[in-house]
This record gives structure tokens, C-alpha cells and sequence, in this order.
């Protein structure tokens, strides 16, 4: 198994209605980055948000992600539902 911890960035904009809808995604090289990186964009969203998730490249497996740092409104992706 080729399994890796990722850090990904998701930008969250204001839909119809008020709802959230995901920008695009962006992986962070550490967790420190994707912190100052959540922060510098947080202006120019409704809300930001940094996650880890594992992934195994071989079998396409990720793991639930984990909210490492947020700024406004986002949809908590790290929820089990």
C-alpha cells in the first residue's frame, strides 16, 4: 500500500439561496502553509477551510478528512454522516 497524508485547501463560495457551494482545490505542502494560505484567501470567500485526508494512489482509498484550520463558513467535510 502507497498510502500519503495530503493536505488540501477548499475555498467555499455563496450559492442560490445562501447555500455553500466548494471552489476548487489545492493541496498545501504542509499544514503550516495551508494555514497562512486558509488566511490570505479568507477575504475573498465566504470561507475557507484546510483538511488532511489520507490517500492510497494504488487503490484510489482516502480517508475521511480531518478540518486542520478554517476561517468563515464552510461545510464541515471531517463530519460522518
Amino acid at each position: 500500500m502507497s498510502e500519503k497524508q495530503k493536505i488540501i485547501i477548499m475555498p467555499f463560495k455563496k450559492g442560490r439561496r445562501g447555500s455553500l457551494t466548494p471552489g476548487e482545490m489545492r493541496e498545501a505542502s504542509s499544514a503550516a502553509s495551508a494555514e497562512r494560505t486558509v488566511d490570505a484567501m479568507a477575504s475573498r470567500f465566504a470561507g475557507v477551510a484546510a483538511f488532511e485526508v489520507t490517500v492510497d494512489d494504488e487503490n484510489g482509498y482516502f480517508s475521511s478528512p480531518r478540518l486542520l484550520h478554517s476561517c468563515g463558513s464552510i461545510i464541515d467535510l471531517s463530519k460522518d454522516d
